[in-house]
């Protein structure tokens, strides 16, 4: 049987047709390596952002599922244009939609879950020695609705693909060679990765790190799929991503930040009820939270307060009034924090690295206004024009 390799292209390797017909070369010259290929595309370039904004110009609050309906055309765009590509090298191709290729998820839209794969077009198509093309952030309900995975959707179409079609790998290409121990557009020396732990990949995603998407992780964690991050068009570095052996990647490996977040605050003697009604409102409308804070004082006053990060929420000033309706006199929305996270192994052993962190930042005049931690991160949360600052700070100091 001939091995298999997944391939994902991000949208910067899609970004017009030159690009394009530089993908299909690269397919090709796998292909006649003796692989049989799957490949999963972005939509091309920022298209999703523009439909998204076409979709807002008609309406501030488009209904979920019309969204994604016109969201999963940027991505079949793009898979059609590599097929046709692939054709005029010779190479037999063929394109698939999420559901085609039986991506299911669940009947979430937006940010759905991919719940099953179910291969066997991808397979037949391979057999008859074809590369099989697939469009990635989509799926498919149970309900035969349309769906989209959220915000770097497509790795996780990428590896749940790969986990279904027990692939030797999947390789995640992009505009920069894999990971680094901070964002290079903010700090200059930034050190390249040429590994890294499923954990800390994953931690690093959950702290806003942009490469991949925490639930890909997730997906390649539990089917043990290595992941190969690389560069599309400047071949050389890679990062694997990979379950290592505990120990070996000990201390702060990586430092990362988020910007678009808001710390919500319920206060008052309802608080508790408060706190029961929005989760009820995030559950429906398919928000997220996390970092949650809830406990009693002496008073017997509960005190609760959560992030939510907003970047990945079509229609958050909405939300926001909304809950400002709800809870007129009990809730509290700070807008002014980002958080810096610190990756790695062991962080969390003794306070060492947390006593030092919070200290040196404050002899940098760069207060903290919250702690949060797990085996793998320590988050703070800072004011926000002073982030950049902080990351160049503590990768200074635990990197350099």
């Amino acid at each position: 049987m001939m091995k298999c390799i997944v391939q994902k292209y991000g949208g910067t390797s899609v970004a017009d047709i030159d690009k394009i017909k530089l993908i299909a070369e690269k397919i090709a010259k796998t292909k006649e390596e003796g692989y049989n290929i799957a490949v999963v595309v972005s939509a091309i370039g920022k298209t999703t952002d523009q439909l998204i904004e076409m979709a807002r110009l008609i309406s501030p609050d488009p209904p979920k599922r019309e969204l994604d309906m016109l969201l999963s055309t940027g991505e079949r765009t793009t898979m059609a244009l590599l097929c046709i590509a692939l054709h005029e090298l010779g190479i037999e191709a063929v394109s698939l939609t999420g559901s085609q290729a039986g991506i299911i998820t669940n009947d979430v839209h937006n940010d759905a879950k991919v719940i099953e794969v179910r291969p066997f077009r991808v397979q037949d198509e391979m057999e008859k020695g074809k590369v099989v093309v697939v469009g990635g952030f989509q799926g498919v309900s149970y309900r035969r609705d349309i769906t989209t995975l959220g915000r770097g959707g497509s790795d996780t179409t990428a590896v749940a693909l790969a986990a279904a079609l027990n692939a030797d790998r999947c390789e995640i290409y992009s505009d920069v060679p894999g990971v680094f121990s901070a964002d290079p557009s903010i700090v200059t020396k930034a050190e390249h990765l040429p590994e890294i732990s499923y954990q800390q990949m994953q931690e690093m995603s959950l702290a806003g790190a942009k490469v991949m998407n925490a639930a890909a992780i997730q997906f390649a964690k539990e089917s043990n799929i290595a992941i190969y991050a690389r560069s599309t068009f400047e071949p050389g570095k890679e990062t694997i991503i990979r379950r290592l052996p505990t120990g070996i990647l000990q201390g702060v490996k990586a430092v990362v930040s988020e910007l678009e977040i808001v710390r919500i605050i319920l206060f008052g003697r309802n608080a508790e009820d408060n706190f029961k009604k929005i989760l009820s409102f995030f559950s429906k409308n398919q928000i997220p939270i996390k970092e949650l804070n809830y406990f009693t004082n002496s008073d017997n006053k509960i005190n609760i307060s959560f992030i939510i990060s907003y970047s990945n929420i079509y229609g958050w000033e909405k939300v926001k009034e909304q809950l400002l309706s709800m809870f007129p006199e009990f809730i509290q929305f700070d807008e002014l924090f980002s958080t810096i996270s610190l990756i790695g192994e062991g962080l969390t052993k003794d306070v060492d690295i947390l006593n030092a962190t919070i200290s040196y930042l404050e002899q940098n005049h760069i207060k903290i206004y919250g702690v949060v931690t797990t085996s793998f991160r320590i988050s703070l949360l800072i004011e926000r024009e002073k982030i950049k600052e902080a990351v160049k700070f503590c990768h200074k100091k635990w990197i350099e």
